[in-house]
């Protein structure tokens, strides 16, 4: 029972220590990096820690190297064994080939392509088994126990905590006199790392803010509880935070030592990712940018502090990225959908085109709907999607139409 749990903070906070003695021959040091932008979007001053840049594209890599470090030690396994959607199978198969042990990873059978075959090419045996993490983890307990493999916990382990915490430890070394701390939640592996070593060495000085897709909410229910529950999840475009409970561990320890928990909508992570590939260059994935969307959307008072947020992964599916830059443009006003009808006749439809062309409006799909029931006779429904520079640019078309006595509306 998690009432019952027992964890010594001082003694996770030298596990962190001795952590990153070890793993930090076998990873990167990321860049922490002050974002002009984002500052001067959230009056804030923003630093972005790129774990997007990790080996493996993700901060997963620290904490399944110190567990798997430890179980080399123990002498007592025969390979290792683990569940996740894709991150952590990447970080887990990578450092079974450095310690030189045999892996196999049960992933969700909606994992990514990409994080599927990136975890293969790091010597895996891959078993894809259930929808959501919380089944394949199931499964690979239940492997781990007919093979005698050691079971690599995604989450609610201390050394994968401890590992995670090196994170801070780079942050602090870098930049000491920091306000606010935002960390992704999933499973709440990074934030309880995290957590530990900011309240060890800066107290209650700094506030820490954890963030969850609203479609997975599963931490901030739980403390809202006081316990960790079960949740019903939906898809995600943040699908490394999607889990349908939290740890027991990492309840108590979230729960205990940071400020709050808040939620960011899919919008919001679409804008972040598309937000970070435009402006900064980097390409995040929907969990690697959660952290970043709550800044942006204004829930977090940073006005005239110092904050720093991970970018926690960049392995996105590269079949999705479109959807995802449509998305964001759209949450942002660059893409709009414009609906209205015009006569059936032939000039109309040209029409309305130059005066979206004239506006700088570029088009980016057309439908054209003879049969709509509900539109006047002789007329036809048409529905453009549009690329504006900016929210003004759909006023002035919409007025323009008008002139010519057509009424559209955006969407």
């Amino acid at each position: 029972m998690v009432e019952n749990l027992s964890i010594d903070l001082d003694k996770l906070y030298e596990e962190c220590i001795k952590a990153h003695n070890v793993i930090s021959s076998y990873i990167h040091k990321t860049p922490l990096d002050k974002s002009a932008t984002f500052s001067r979007m959230t009056d804030g001053i923003i630093y972005l820690k790129y774990e997007n840049l990790q080996k493996t594209g993700a901060f997963k890599v620290r904490g399944a190297l110190y567990k798997v470090h430890k179980i080399v030690q123990s002498n007592k396994s025969k390979g290792v064994i683990a569940a996740s959607a894709g991150n952590h199978a990447q970080g887990v198969a990578y450092a079974a080939s450095v310690f030189g042990l045999k892996s196999i990873i049960v992933m969700p059978k909606t994992a990514s392509i990409s994080k599927i075959e990136a975890t293969k090419n790091y010597g895996a045996n891959v078993i894809l088994y259930g929808e959501v993490y919380d089944e394949a983890y199931k499964k690979a307990k239940e492997i781990a126990k007919e093979k005698g493999y050691e079971f690599v916990h995604a989450f609610d382990d201390l050394n994968v905590i401890a590992g995670q915490g090196t994170i801070a430890l780079e942050i602090l070394k870098e930049l000491s006199d920091i306000d606010v701390v935002i960390v992704q939640i999933g499973g709440g592996g990074l934030a309880s790392g995290i957590a530990i070593v900011i309240r060890k060495l800066r107290g209650k000085s700094v506030k820490i803010i954890g963030v969850e897709p609203e479609n997975a909410p599963k931490m901030k229910l739980s403390i809202k509880s006081g316990k960790p529950i079960e949740i019903e999840t939906k898809p995600s475009l943040a699908d490394g935070l999607v889990t349908k409970r939290p740890g027991n561990i990492t309840f108590k320890i979230i729960s205990e030592l940071i400020d709050d928990v808040v939620t960011v909508s899919e919008d919001e992570i679409a804008q972040a990712m598309y937000l970070l590939l435009e402006r900064n260059k980097i390409l995040a994935e929907g969990a690697g940018a959660a952290g970043l969307a709550a800044l942006l959307s204004g829930r977090i008072d940073v006005k005239g502090k110092k904050v720093v947020t991970i970018i926690s992964g960049g392995n996105v599916d590269l079949t999705a990225i479109y959807r995802i830059i449509l998305r964001g443009l759209s949450s942002i006003g660059r893409i709009v959908s414009l609906k209205g009808s015009i006569p059936d006749v032939p000039g109309s439809l040209s029409k309305v085109l130059q005066i979206i062309a004239k506006e700088r409006g570029n088009i980016v799909e057309i439908y054209h709907n003879r049969f709509e029931p509900l539109v006047d006779p002789w007329h036809a429904e048409v529905e453009l999607i549009v690329e504006v520079p900016n929210k003004e640019t759909v006023n002035k078309i919409i007025k323009r139409l008008k002139t010519l006595g057509l009424t559209f509306k955006a969407e």
